[in-house]
């Protein structure tokens, strides 16, 4: 039986490969179908091709991140800035119930990630921190 420890560090874990995946799926779709994404975000913010590679940034360098576990809570926070922007940019109409799933999921993310920026990235993490704050990403970063 895993001491209560062992048993937050692997749910520390799942739950960042669990929030990540979103992430990476979404940054790599921006990527290979780059053109049509500038197309749809022109219509609601400008300089599309700008705010488009950001969000890859954002999205598939910063799930990267939070899938390895390194500098979880830089990571977190720029997740948190592209998820709030995208659920008050793109799923405000509330007429229709998907938007509304989009913007409710999108609060959810952002709490799951609010605990990521809380407590770290766990034990098992790339630099390999302690009790939910891993060396490569200390509270004085």
């Amino acid at each position: 039986m895993m001491n209560h420890d062992k048993k937050a560090d692997a749910f520390m874990l799942v739950g960042r490969v669990l929030l990540s995946i979103i992430f990476i799926v979404s940054g790599w779709a921006k990527i290979t179908g780059f053109a049509g994404t500038v197309a749809y975000v022109g219509t609601v913010l400008p300089f599309p091709e700008l705010m488009v590679v950001i969000a890859i940034v954002l999205e598939f360098v910063g799930g990267i991140m939070l899938l390895v576990g390194y500098q979880v809570r830089l990571a977190a926070s720029g997740l948190i800035l592209f998820t709030a922007v995208a659920a008050l940019g793109f799923h405000t109409n509330f007429a229709d119930q998907m938007q509304t799933v989009h913007f409710m999921k999108n609060l959810a993310i952002i709490g799951g990630l609010l605990y990521v920026k809380s407590f770290g990235a766990g034990k098992y993490a790339l630099g390999g921190g302690k009790k939910g704050m891993p060396m490569s990403d200390s509270p004085a970063s």
